[in-house]
């Protein structure tokens, strides 16, 4: 592997989100409809950064909920975001990446904050020199801006970065931008052939860890 800097999407990538089904229940919404919600936040934004705008993860997020469920499920559903816990495989790989000497970063289409939190409650933000978002950049993800913005903010090219994720939308943004890539299947679903192949396909951050050690490149 050539890049020194790995940038980790933070929505489902290191945090899991399932336990969001749990408070569209709470609100008298079925539990599958957090996974619609979800996405209808990602095709929102994707959708303005096309249009030339861009708004924080969390507004639209909650105007989704208000529209679909009412202002009374805005609240709750939302501060769910402040109790998710990283996937069992996160912290030990993000330790042995960090111990292996790369420098790592978050590039995320939520917010700084909400990272940083995650990652200091599973104990591992002080393994990360910074903490991006697209709120910073100005543009969503996959757009090659965001990406760029990444690298600029660490000092490196595109293609001295490796983007780890678990939608084949970002790797292939990534991929398009000039940056290695990781695609993380925890699922064992097959990867869109529509979109760039990945560097890399691990089943978690741990594996990924072991896979980079064991790269020859």
């Amino acid at each position: 592997m050539t890049a020194s800097v790995i940038a980790f999407d933070v929505n489902e990538t290191l945090s899991d989100l399932s336990p969001l089904a749990a408070r569209f229940v709470a609100v008298g919404a079925p539990a599958h409809q957090a996974d619609l919600w979800f996405a209808s936040v990602l095709r929102d934004g994707f959708a303005l950064t096309v249009a030339g705008e861009s708004r924080p993860f969390a507004e639209i997020a909650r105007e989704r909920l208000d529209i679909t469920l009412g202002p009374e499920a805005v609240d709750p559903v939302m501060d769910g975001f402040l109790e998710l816990s990283t996937h069992p495989d996160v912290t030990p790989g993000l330790r042995a990446l960090h111990d292996a000497g790369f420098r790592l970063v978050t590039l995320s289409n939520g917010s700084a904050s909400i990272a940083e939190r995650l990652l200091s409650d599973a104990g591992v933000a002080d393994a990360f020199e910074s903490f991006l978002s697209v709120d910073d950049a100005g543009w969503w993800k996959p757009d090659r801006r965001a990406y760029e913005y990444a690298a600029k903010a660490c000092g490196v090219d595109l293609s001295d970065m490796l983007m780890v994720a678990v939608h084949p939308w970002d790797i292939d943004g990534a991929a398009r931008a000039g940056m290695e890539t990781a695609y993380v299947d925890r699922s064992a679903r097959r990867y869109p052939a529509t979109f760039t192949a990945p560097t890399y396909t691990v089943t978690g951050i741990d594996a990924l860890a072991e896979t980079l050690e064991h790269d020859p490149r």
